[in-house]
């Protein structure tokens, strides 16, 4: 349009550093034979001139998009996948690559391979696949990746390459402090049993209670929402035997709340609730939520380290499971 300025762009960068376009290019390429001051002077310009490369013309210079592709089910738009995805994006821009994210509109293979195509289409390097549910990762064993790709997922055992919290640990912290309060009869709500982590979380429930000798209940499976958490927690409420609950997630844990309170049972009085996730929200609950906080920004610094490391051959170093950290609240 008429009267409108274009961009800065190479030409202007080269002129305020007084350097060649070249070097320029070869900055922005990340080149060896830059020197290190030199280095500096076109950054410096680049700030003051607000320069933004244009990545689709850095591809045809280098071949590289410098983008790693998400492959997302259906289920992201919950608390633990979102929050992956924006781990993720936050740690692939610390280290120089663009995200896109595809989003499969079902757990059926030919979804996922749809989604999969769209990453392909735009010249991904590296794909992390975000794969809760057992579907998603049956599906994907079967689906031929023609890039480097970690799975990023809330549980796993010794075998699994992916990346992923200590669910077992978290489930167990959030068991044992509710034995070391002196609760001997605890319900678990167990999330739906397709979904890694809430088959991991009831396994480190029944772990803990087994080994304290402990009367332990676990519920019909929930769906991930306080509707749910309210609907069961009502069953368990009723039971008064039962004086303590580990919900599978904090919505689950926000409907046994709401459940008690129906019911007129006191939290933390009669009846102490833990969740799981640590949501923004959980601290505003009535009362306040113990949870298990998972934390998201290491679980991406680490799948996008580690997807990196295969595009560009780096070293595969082993690390431990994201340990999970207990939250302790009034609830409990």
């Amino acid at each position: 349009m008429q009267g409108e300025e274009r961009a800065p762009g190479v030409r202007e960068v080269a002129a305020a550093a007084g350097v060649s376009r070249q070097t320029v290019s070869r900055v922005l390429n990340d080149h060896a034979s830059i020197r290190p001051e030199t280095r500096a002077r076109v950054l410096a310009a680049m700030e003051e001139l607000d320069f933004r490369p244009n990545r689709a013309a850095r591809m045809l210079t280098t071949a590289r998009s410098r983008t790693i592709g998400v492959l997302a089910s259906s289920a992201s738009s919950l608390f633990g996948p979102a929050s992956s995805i924006d781990a993720v994006e936050d740690a692939a821009r610390e280290v120089g690559y663009a995200v896109t994210v595809a989003h499969a509109a079902s757990l059926e293979p030919s979804d996922l391979g749809a989604a999969l195509d769209h990453l392909r289409a735009q010249a991904v390097e590296g794909v992390v696949v975000i794969a809760p549910q057992q579907r998603v990762q049956d599906a994907m064993a079967h689906l031929a990746l023609t890039v480097p790709s970690v799975t990023l997922h809330g549980a796993g055992d010794a075998a699994d390459e992916g990346v992923f919290v200590d669910q077992l640990l978290g489930a167990r912290l959030a068991t044992r402090h509710l034995l070391e309060r002196g609760h001997r009869r605890i319900a678990h709500l167990a999330g739906p049993g397709d979904w890694s982590e809430a088959r991991a979380r009831r396994e480190g429930f029944l772990a803990e209670m087994e080994a304290a000798g402990a009367d332990a209940v676990v519920s019909r499976e929930g769906d991930w929402t306080a509707a749910s958490g309210a609907e069961i927690g009502a069953e368990l409420v009723a039971d008064a035997s039962i004086s303590a609950v580990f919900a599978s997630n904090d919505q689950l844990a926000l409907g046994v709340l709401h459940a008690a309170r129906l019911a007129g049972r006191d939290v933390p009085g009669d009846l102490a609730v833990v969740g799981f996730d640590d949501i923004p929200e959980a601290a505003f609950f009535a009362p306040p939520l113990t949870t298990v906080r998972q934390e998201f920004a290491e679980l991406g610094r680490r799948c996008v380290a580690r997807l990196v490391a295969l595009i560009e051959g780096g070293d595969l170093a082993f690390e431990e499971p994201v340990a999970p950290v207990l939250v302790v609240r009034e609830s409990s």
